[in-house]
Protein backbone atom coordinates (compact mmCIF):
# COMPACT_ATOMS: atom_id res chain seq x y z
CA UNK A 1 0.00 0.00 0.00
CA UNK A 2 1.31 3.32 -0.79
CA UNK A 3 1.54 5.85 1.87
CA UNK A 4 1.19 8.65 -1.16
CA UNK A 5 -1.58 11.57 -0.02
CA UNK A 6 -3.21 12.88 -3.24
CA UNK A 7 -2.43 16.71 -3.53
CA UNK A 8 -3.53 19.07 -6.38
CA UNK A 9 -1.02 21.03 -8.64
CA UNK A 10 -2.35 24.28 -7.34
CA UNK A 11 -2.46 22.98 -3.64
CA UNK A 12 1.47 21.70 -3.88
CA UNK A 13 2.42 25.36 -4.96
CA UNK A 14 0.90 26.79 -2.03
CA UNK A 15 2.59 24.99 0.19
CA UNK A 16 6.17 25.43 -2.11
CA UNK A 17 5.36 29.13 -1.69
CA UNK A 18 4.43 29.19 1.88
CA UNK A 19 7.64 26.92 2.34
CA UNK A 20 10.04 29.44 0.58
CA UNK A 21 8.45 32.40 2.60
CA UNK A 22 9.60 30.47 5.77
CA UNK A 23 12.74 29.73 4.53
CA UNK A 24 13.76 32.98 3.31
CA UNK A 25 11.57 35.73 5.01
CA UNK A 26 10.03 34.42 8.18
CA UNK A 27 13.03 32.41 9.29
CA UNK A 28 15.84 34.97 8.95
CA UNK A 29 13.75 37.95 10.55
CA UNK A 30 13.64 35.98 14.02
CA UNK A 31 16.78 34.61 13.93
CA UNK A 32 17.54 38.21 13.88
CA UNK A 33 15.08 38.88 17.08
CA UNK A 34 16.45 36.19 19.05
CA UNK A 35 19.99 38.21 18.21
CA UNK A 36 18.43 41.48 19.41
CA UNK A 37 16.96 39.83 22.57
CA UNK A 38 20.04 38.42 23.55
CA UNK A 39 21.46 41.75 23.53
CA UNK A 40 19.51 43.19 26.19
CA UNK A 41 21.18 40.85 28.56
CA UNK A 42 19.58 38.45 31.36
CA UNK A 43 17.76 35.99 29.00
CA UNK A 44 15.64 34.33 32.14
CA UNK A 45 13.34 37.74 32.26
CA UNK A 46 13.55 38.74 28.85
CA UNK A 47 10.12 38.18 27.12
CA UNK A 48 11.12 39.31 23.45
CA UNK A 49 13.67 36.92 23.82
CA UNK A 50 11.12 34.17 25.02
CA UNK A 51 8.59 35.27 22.43
CA UNK A 52 11.33 35.11 19.60
CA UNK A 53 12.24 31.21 20.68
CA UNK A 54 8.44 30.64 20.14
CA UNK A 55 8.23 32.16 17.36
CA UNK A 56 11.14 29.91 16.05
CA UNK A 57 10.16 26.76 17.42
CA UNK A 58 6.50 27.56 15.42
CA UNK A 59 8.64 28.21 12.09
CA UNK A 60 10.96 25.02 12.20
CA UNK A 61 7.67 23.14 12.60
CA UNK A 62 6.07 24.38 10.50
CA UNK A 63 8.86 23.75 8.00
CA UNK A 64 8.91 20.58 8.58
CA UNK A 65 5.52 19.74 8.71
CA UNK A 66 5.18 21.19 4.69
CA UNK A 67 8.43 19.37 3.77
CA UNK A 68 6.93 16.04 4.86
CA UNK A 69 3.65 16.86 3.37
CA UNK A 70 5.31 17.90 0.49
CA UNK A 71 7.40 14.42 0.46
CA UNK A 72 4.69 12.32 0.24
CA UNK A 73 2.43 14.07 -1.66
CA UNK A 74 1.43 12.52 -5.33
CA UNK A 75 0.49 15.72 -7.39
CA UNK A 76 -2.42 15.40 -9.57
CA UNK A 77 -2.79 18.35 -12.02
CA UNK A 78 -6.51 18.25 -12.60
CA UNK A 79 -6.37 20.24 -16.17
CA UNK A 80 -4.13 17.23 -17.44
CA UNK A 81 -7.31 14.43 -16.26
CA UNK A 82 -9.88 13.60 -18.90
CA UNK A 83 -12.75 15.77 -18.71
CA UNK A 84 -15.48 12.61 -18.62
CA UNK A 85 -17.84 14.78 -16.88
CA UNK A 86 -17.61 12.90 -13.01
CA UNK A 87 -16.57 14.42 -10.25
CA UNK A 88 -13.36 13.14 -9.45
CA UNK A 89 -10.17 14.43 -7.21
CA UNK A 90 -9.34 17.83 -8.00
CA UNK A 91 -12.60 18.66 -10.40
CA UNK A 92 -14.58 22.17 -9.16
CA UNK A 93 -18.24 21.35 -8.90
CA UNK A 94 -21.31 23.40 -8.08
CA UNK A 95 -24.26 22.73 -6.44
CA UNK A 96 -27.72 23.73 -5.65
CA UNK A 97 -29.13 23.32 -2.35
CA UNK A 98 -32.66 21.72 -2.84
CA UNK A 99 -34.06 23.22 0.45
CA UNK A 100 -32.90 26.85 0.11
CA UNK A 101 -31.82 27.17 -3.82
CA UNK A 102 -28.53 28.77 -2.54
CA UNK A 103 -24.94 27.57 -4.95
CA UNK A 104 -21.97 26.84 -3.83
CA UNK A 105 -18.70 26.22 -5.55
CA UNK A 106 -16.09 23.63 -3.87
CA UNK A 107 -12.98 21.80 -5.27
CA UNK A 108 -12.72 18.46 -3.87
CA UNK A 109 -8.63 17.84 -2.68
CA UNK A 110 -6.24 16.19 -0.70
CA UNK A 111 -6.69 16.49 3.23
CA UNK A 112 -3.26 18.56 3.18
CA UNK A 113 -4.90 21.34 1.30
CA UNK A 114 -8.52 20.82 2.83
CA UNK A 115 -9.28 24.71 3.51
CA UNK A 116 -13.61 24.96 3.64
CA UNK A 117 -13.13 28.43 3.81
CA UNK A 118 -11.70 28.72 0.46
CA UNK A 119 -14.43 25.85 -0.44
CA UNK A 120 -11.45 23.06 -0.45
CA UNK A 121 -13.08 20.36 0.45
CA UNK A 122 -11.22 17.16 1.54
CA UNK A 123 -12.38 13.76 -0.63
CA UNK A 124 -12.45 12.00 2.59
CA UNK A 125 -15.17 14.14 3.89
CA UNK A 126 -18.82 13.19 3.51
CA UNK A 127 -20.03 15.67 1.04
CA UNK A 128 -17.06 15.43 -1.59
CA UNK A 129 -17.63 11.03 -0.64
CA UNK A 130 -21.51 11.85 -1.91
CA UNK A 131 -20.01 13.71 -5.18
CA UNK A 132 -17.04 11.24 -5.95
CA UNK A 133 -18.04 9.41 -9.52
CA UNK A 134 -21.62 12.08 -9.99
CA UNK A 135 -22.66 14.14 -13.07
CA UNK A 136 -23.88 17.45 -13.85
CA UNK A 137 -27.98 17.48 -12.88
CA UNK A 138 -27.37 14.42 -10.69
CA UNK A 139 -29.34 14.35 -7.20
CA UNK A 140 -26.55 13.67 -4.45
CA UNK A 141 -27.99 13.41 -0.42
CA UNK A 142 -25.29 12.93 2.07
CA UNK A 143 -25.67 12.84 6.22
CA UNK A 144 -23.84 16.33 7.70
CA UNK A 145 -22.99 17.00 10.95
CA UNK A 146 -26.82 19.33 11.06
CA UNK A 147 -29.13 16.73 9.54
CA UNK A 148 -29.39 14.95 5.83
CA UNK A 149 -28.32 17.44 3.10
CA UNK A 150 -30.01 17.29 -0.37
CA UNK A 151 -28.66 19.08 -3.31
CA UNK A 152 -28.41 18.91 -7.28
CA UNK A 153 -24.89 18.76 -9.37
CA UNK A 154 -24.96 21.98 -11.43
CA UNK A 155 -21.77 22.35 -12.85
CA UNK A 156 -18.25 20.16 -13.18
CA UNK A 157 -15.29 21.45 -13.71
CA UNK A 158 -11.78 20.74 -14.51
CA UNK A 159 -9.31 23.70 -13.71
Amino acid sequence: MSNRRPITARGAERLRAELKKLKSEDRPTVIKAIAEARGHGDLSENAEYHAARDQQSFIEGRIGEIEGRLSMAEIIDVAKLPQSGKVIFGATVEIEDNETGKCTTYQVVGEDEADIRMNLIAITSPIARALIGKLKDDEVEFDAPGGRQSFVIVGVRYE
